[in-house]
């Protein structure tokens, strides 16, 4: 029997399901669109907070006492002093702690947006990520719905400085007062009604899954998927059916409105909700907003469970072309709505609150769609080459390459094995770097360089037929001074952005 201990296995590189690393590409994309949205919201008078990933899961409003681990929908691990931690899974749920914990030091109305990772512990699938950015904006504070509607005009101003020009997005806006008042005009208010407006509630969300007809068996009888799987309705009769679908399938409200509110008229809530929708509309008009970019559509349905108030989404109405080269309509990017509850949860009094959610990497995907994302130049780093290892040569290296960093230019001094310069060449073409920076002994003693247009220099070399000629043209390559380095590397950088320019 042999001693000799088995060798370990390597350890199998994996990422995680629903989870993906992102290129540089990617997060310069991001952080260009995000500085463009961050600015609007500052010229709105809004201000930056950041939260924890992890909130104390009860404060997230998922904590489920039938369960030993409250895990459905997020992530949850148990502190060392046996309290439930999660992943938060939006941006809204932290605020709201973070507003109640310090409540008396601050400002009211309190004005702020933050950006972040959330967490969802759902089956990931095309699109679907367990781990997304967004980017949150928030008034608490101000119970009156001219908030909502400066919500609605950020938001288009937001969608205008990423460059989606008008008519390419609406701000759709609703209300989930009037909603309340059609559930209620057809006999569904009341306490002991609870469970079927929930019922009701979830039928409307899946109309733009289902449509009108999928959605009136939900609001019916029940519907059978294509499985054969059978979905219990809310039970509604035909009557009533008939009403909600009148709600939900208004398209233009300035027709329809005096039928709606007719239809809420009586209800405690739905003669508000109107109002407010009528107050909204006036305000956004007053602006200069048109309702080519704010429109009041009572066929928004996005959080209804959730919202207490006015509710908006922002909808790209371009196409774009899907994985299956299918033509379709982008769709929402975003939205929000006043939550008027959710700081409530935690003062034992009302707490007004409104604020609107950006889509970080579904906005990205359209943007690039467009050609509005991505498009700013990176010049990859001009590489300082290294020709020998001593203390001496080290130090001049380093010193060029600060010299043309101190100068604004990215610059990178060669880390690997110095010793093959070829590889180093090698290193420079695959990098994509632009100009390299010689300097052997003999230049050395003389305090010049060699600097070599890598660009130009790779042009050239399908014009030169044989090594002989290669060396007696010397191409794009010359002889500087170390002192008229920066001048030198800038010049040729400059040429080469003339060129990409000319080449379109």
């Amino acid at each position: 029997m042999s001693d000799k201990q088995k060798k370990p296995q390597k350890l199998k590189a994996r990422l995680p399901r629903g989870f993906v690393d992102r290129s540089a590409s990617d997060i310069r994309a991001v952080n260009e669109m995000t500085s463009k949205i961050r600015a609007v919201y500052e010229h709105y008078g809004f201000d930056p907070i950041e939260t924890p990933l992890f909130e104390y899961t009860d404060a997230l409003g998922k904590f489920l006492p039938d369960s030993d681990r409250p895990n459905e929908g997020v992530f949850s691990l148990q502190d060392d002093d046996e309290q439930w931690m999660s992943l938060r899974y939006d941006l809204t749920a932290p605020l709201a702690r973070h507003v109640a914990e310090n409540f008396n030091e601050i400002q009211l109305p309190y004005r702020t947006y933050r950006a972040g990772y959330v967490f969802r512990n759902e089956k990931p699938g095309p699109g679907r990520f367990r781990q997304f950015m967004q980017f949150d904006a928030d008034t608490v504070g101000a119970p009156g719905v001219q908030a909502d509607a400066e919500m609605c005009m950020m938001m288009a101003d937001t969608l205008e400085a990423l460059g989606i020009k008008r008519g390419d997005y609406v701000i759709r806006v609703n209300n989930r007062k009037v909603l309340d008042g059609v559930l209620e005009a057809i006999g569904l208010g009341g306490d002991d009604k609870a469970a079927q407006r929930l019922n009701v509630l979830r039928a409307i969300d899946k109309l733009d899954k289902f449509g009108p007809e999928g959605v009136a068996l939900l609001l019916g009888a029940g519907r059978k998927d294509e499985s054969g799987d059978f979905t219990k309705g809310a039970g509604l009769d035909q009557g009533q059916i008939e009403k909600v679908l009148f709600f939900v399938g208004i398209k233009d409200y300035a027709e329809s409105a005096a039928q709606l509110a007719e239809l809420v008229a009586g209800t405690s809530k739905g003669g508000e909700g109107v109002e407010e929708l009528n107050f909204i509309g006036s305000l956004v008009t007053s602006a200069g907003y048109q309702s080519d970019r704010i429109k009041i559509d009572p066929s928004v349905v996005r959080g209804l469970e959730y919202y207490t108030g006015p509710v908006y989404e922002a909808e790209l109405l371009f196409d774009v072309t899907n994985e299956k080269g299918e033509k379709v309509v982008f769709g929402s990017v975003g939205g929000g709505g006043r939550y008027d509850g959710l700081v409530s949860r935690f003062m034992g009094q009302p707490v007004p609150a409104t604020g609107f959610s950006i889509g970080v990497s579904r906005l990205m995907t359209a943007l690039k769609n467009l050609g509005k994302l991505g498009t700013d130049e990176v010049i990859e780093p001009v590489l300082v080459t290294v020709m020998d290892g001593d203390v001496d040569a080290m130090g001049r290296y380093q010193r060029l390459t600060q010299q043309l960093r101190a100068a604004g230019i990215r610059a990178e001094m060669f880390q690997g094995n110095w010793k093959k310069f070829g590889n180093q060449l090698k290193y420079a073409d695959r990098r994509g770097c632009p100009i390299a920076i010689i300097q052997g002994g003999d230049e050395r003693a003389q305090g010049v360089v060699q600097i070599k247009d890598l660009i130009e220099g790779k042009r050239l070399s399908g014009e030169i037929e044989d090594n002989a000629s290669w060396r007696e043209a010397r191409v794009a390559q010359e002889t500087a001074p170390e002192a008229e380095l920066v001048e030198k590397v800038k010049a040729i950088l400059a040429a080469q952005a003339e060129d990409r320019k000319r080449a379109g």
